[in-house]
C-alpha cells in the first residue's frame, strides 16, 4: 500500500513539473520565438503573461466545474489538452497558432494543479497530508527551476523545435503513467456548486485570500528581480548571477520538504512566524546585499524560505474550506498568481521611483500586511484543528 501511494505521488509530482514546465520553460526561449517567428520579444511576452491570465481567470471555475467527475479521467483529459497544445506548437507556422495553442491549455492549468494537492492530501491522513502536498509541491518548484535553463539549453544546442518537445514529451509520459498507474478515483462526495460557492459567504477563506496574495506578493515583488539585484547592486557577473538563480531554485526545493514537517506538527506557529522569519531575512539583505558571500548565504536561505512559502499559502487558504477542496485548491492558484502579479508591478516601480535597492521594502511591507491578516484570521476563530501527536 505504501509503495503504491508512494507511486501516486511521484506521479502527481512529475505531472506538475510537467504542467509548471509548460508554463514556465517557454520563457527560456522567447528570444529564439520571436526571431523564428519575426516578432519583437515583447510580443513573445505574450506567451507568458496571457498564460499567467489564463490560469488566473481559471482557478476558481474550472477545478469547481471538474469536481463532480473521476479525478482520473479529469487529469487524463488536463494532460491530453497539454499534449495536444504542444504538438500544435511544434508545428505551427504562425505566431498566433502557437498563442492559441499556449492559452487553452492555460485554462485547464489549475484543474490538474488542483486536483494533485487534493489527492495527495486525501492519500494519506489529515495529520500526514501537509507532507504528501508538500511532495508534490516540489514539481512546481522544479517545473520553475529547471524548465527555463533546460528548454533554453536545448534550443541554443539542437533546435527551437526540440525544445518545445520537450515539453509534449514529459506531458506524455506522465499521460502514460497516469493510464496504466493510477487506478480509479471517483469522487467520494460530490457537493453542488451552490455548496462549493457557499465558501465565499465565508469571513475566514476571504481573509485567508488576502493573506495569501499579500505572503506571494511579498516573495514574487522581490525574487522577480533578484537577477537585476545581483547585476546593480552585488555587481556579480552574468555567469555567477545564473548559478545565484539555480543556488534559490534548488533551495526552494528544499523548502518544500521542510514545510511539509513544519506544517505537520505545528501549522499555526509555522503560518504566523513565516513573515517575521523572512522579514528579518530581508532586513539583512537591505544592509549586506552588496556583499558577495553574504549575499550567497542569505540567497539560499530565502529560497528555503521560498519554498516553505508556496506550501504556507496553499495550505492557509484550503484549510480555510476543507468542506470543499477542489474549489479551495483553485482560490488558492489563483491567489497565488495575484500576488505574483501585483508585487512584481509593485516592486518594479519601487525600483523606478527609488532604485534597485529598495525593492526589498514591497516584501517588507507586504509581510506586514500579511502578517496583521493572519492575526486578524487566528483572532476571529480558524476551522483548523491541530492534529493529535
Amino acid at each position: 500500500m505504501a509503495k503504491r501511494n508512494n507511486l501516486l505521488i511521484y506521479i502527481l509530482t512529475i505531472g506538475v513539473f510537467g504542467i509548471i514546465n509548460t508554463e514556465m520553460g517557454i520563457i527560456g526561449i522567447l528570444p529564439t520565438i520571436a526571431d523564428h517567428f519575426h516578432v519583437s520579444v515583447s510580443k513573445a511576452g505574450l506567451l507568458v503573461s496571457l498564460f499567467a491570465l489564463g490560469v488566473a481567470i481559471a482557478g476558481p471555475t474550472m477545478p469547481l466545474l471538474f469536481s463532480g467527475i473521476d479525478r482520473k479521467k479529469v487529469m487524463l483529459l488536463v494532460l491530453g489538452i497539454f499534449i495536444i497544445g504542444n504538438i500544435v506548437s511544434i508545428i505551427a507556422s504562425n505566431f498566433t497558432t502557437v498563442l492559441i495553442a499556449r492559452v487553452v491549455p492555460a485554462f485547464f492549468h489549475p484543474v490538474y494543479c488542483s486536483l494533485a494537492f487534493t489527492v495527495a492530501a486525501d492519500s494519506v491522513s489529515k495529520a500526514e497530508a501537509p507532507k504528501e502536498v508538500a511532495k508534490v509541491l516540489i514539481g512546481v518548484s522544479a517545473g520553475m527551476v529547471l524548465g527555463v535553463p533546460v528548454a533554453s539549453f536545448i534550443a541554443s544546442t539542437v533546435s527551437l523545435k526540440m525544445a518545445m518537445a520537450f515539453f509534449a514529451v514529459v506531458n506524455i509520459l506522465v499521460f502514460i503513467a497516469t493510464l496504466l498507474f493510477i487506478p480509479s478515483i471517483p469522487v467520494k462526495e460530490r457537493l453542488s456548486y451552490g455548496e462549493q460557492l457557499s465558501v465565499l459567504k465565508k469571513f475566514i477563506p476571504w481573509v485567508s485570500i488576502v493573506a495569501v496574495i499579500l505572503l506571494n506578493s511579498s516573495i514574487f515583488g522581490v525574487y522577480s528581480y533578484l537577477a537585476e539585484y545581483l547585476k546593480t547592486v552585488t555587481n556579480m557577473s552574468s555567469n555567477i548571477i545564473s548559478f545565484m538563480l539555480v543556488l534559490y531554485g534548488g533551495a526552494n526545493m528544499v523548502g518544500n520538504v521542510v514545510a511539509g514537517k513544519l506544517l505537520t506538527n505545528n501549522a499555526i506557529k509555522s503560518v504566523v512566524a513565516y513573515p517575521v522569519v523572512l522579514g528579518v531575512v530581508y532586513i539583512i539583505l537591505f544592509f549586506f546585499g552588496q556583499f558577495n558571500i553574504p549575499m550567497a548565504i542569505i540567497t539560499l536561505i530565502w529560497g528555503i524560505l521560498g519554498g516553505i512559502g508556496a506550501n504556507i499559502n496553499q495550505y492557509w487558504i484550503m484549510s480555510s474550506a476543507p468542506e470543499s477542496p477542489d474549489f479551495a485548491n483553485g482560490l488558492f492558484l489563483t491567489s497565488a498568481n495575484l500576488g505574483t502579479t501585483i508585487g512584481t508591478a509593485v516592486g518594479g516601480l519601487f525600483i523606478s521611483q527609488l532604485g534597485t535597492p529598495y525593492v526589498v521594502l514591497v516584501g517588507l511591507l507586504s509581510l506586514i500586511l500579511g502578517l496583521v491578516f493572519i492575526l486578524i484570521r487566528n483572532y476571529m476563530g480558524s476551522p483548523i484543528k491541530q492534529p493529535s501527536k
